[in-house]
């Protein structure tokens, strides 16, 4: 095997399952954070009002990141949470500065590519959505 080669079958695979999963896992603190306080974030104002633009991403994150966690429906919610953090970059980062280390955007803008990955990768081998597609084979 080349460093130069993609791995052996069924690395690759496996490892984009375990990035989804980490990735959703971390995704979720970020809307338990918003809609119950915990992990504490210390911030004035959370928890917010369901209601509010910050309920709405917090919903999206906790639910959408339990989504992705379990590889259900991974393709349409990680395209939903792309967008959901190109807007959150664009409208609370990219005012502050132009550079994603000044504005601390970094994470915004990680989340926005790898889950535009996601949409195109699909969940991985170890995902609720491959055995559906393998129980769809059988049938």
């Amino acid at each position: 095997m080349s460093i130069f080669e993609p791995g052996p079958s069924p690395w690759p695979q496996r490892m984009l399952s375990v990035l989804r999963i980490v990735a959703g896992l971390v995704f979720v603190s970020f809307g338990t954070m918003k809609l119950f306080n915990y992990p504490p974030s210390g911030m004035p104002g959370f928890p917010v009002r369901l209601a509010s633009e910050l309920g709405v991403a917090g919903t999206l994150e906790t639910f959408g990141g339990l989504a992705i966690l379990l590889g259900f429906l991974t393709r349409p919610v990680a395209f939903v949470l792309s967008g959901e953090m190109a807007v959150a970059y664009f409208q609370s980062h990219f005012p502050k500065s132009v550079f994603p280390t000044i504005n601390q955007g970094v994470p915004a803008i990680l989340y926005c590519f790898l889950y535009l990955y996601l949409t195109c990768a699909g969940a991985g081998v170890w995902s609720v959505d491959a055995l559906i597609a393998q129980s769809q084979r059988r049938a």
